[in-house]
């Protein structure tokens, strides 16, 4: 069974740093935050542990994200030697959504419409944590964001829909999604033959019975 993974990317620089926004692939990764289904575990890897984010990457069969083919695939993609991103299948979220509604929504947005949660933080705020080498902050700030992308995503698979708010209009909104094909099933583990073939003890005496 492939890995399906819940990604965030949180980089070093600002757009203004680097000439702009045509540029995401020069911002630097500062953390990868992930949710890795397979493993039922919030993930963080730091610049230096990219190779070590690669080898998940590699039993990858879904990326679910939030802007994360224009963004984090770019910032990201620089450092892989040997997975392209663009070859994963991916859920993302907000290309999905817009698709749908003929314009981007933020995190946030969506966030406070279908989960009544919202974004601990801005972007803005990761830059400076990851500069002040806070990365405690650093990796809350990110998992948050990799918590509500899930549960928004969860959501979606669950009701068929996610909500949005938006400031041209007073009333919450909904947009319908199908995402029931990118259901993770679980293996379940497999049982050593020779545990298939002992005998049981019965749970009050403790004695072992073939009946």
């Amino acid at each position: 069974m492939k890995d399906h993974i819940v990604l965030d990317v949180e980089t070093q620089h600002e757009f203004s740093e680097v000439g702009g926004r045509e540029y995401p692939h020069l911002l630097k990764v500062s953390l990868i935050g992930c949710y890795s289904y397979a493993k039922d575990a919030f993930l963080t890897f730091e610049e230096k542990d990219i190779p070590a984010f690669e080898a998940l990457l590699k039993n990858a069969g879904l990326v679910v994200g939030f802007n994360t083919k224009y963004f984090d695939y770019a910032v990201l993609q620089p450092y892989l030697r040997e997975v392209r991103l663009p070859s994963i299948p991916a859920c993302d979220i907000m290309e999905e959504v817009a698709n749908v509604v003929g314009f981007r929504l933020s995190l946030d947005s969506i966030a406070k419409a279908t989960l009544n949660a919202q974004k601990s933080g801005h972007g803005l705020d990761a830059i400076r944590y990851f500069r002040e080498g806070n990365m405690d902050a650093l990796k809350k700030y990110c998992l948050d964001d990799v918590r509500l992308t899930r549960d928004i995503f969860e959501y979606g698979k669950t009701h068929g829909k996610v909500l949005y708010t938006s400031k041209y209009r007073p009333e919450t909104l909904s947009v319908p999604v199908d995402w029931t094909a990118h259901s993770f099933i679980r293996e379940k583990a497999e049982v050593p033959e020779e545990e298939k073939l002992a005998p049981s003890a019965h749970p009050e005496t403790g004695n072992y019975s073939l009946f």
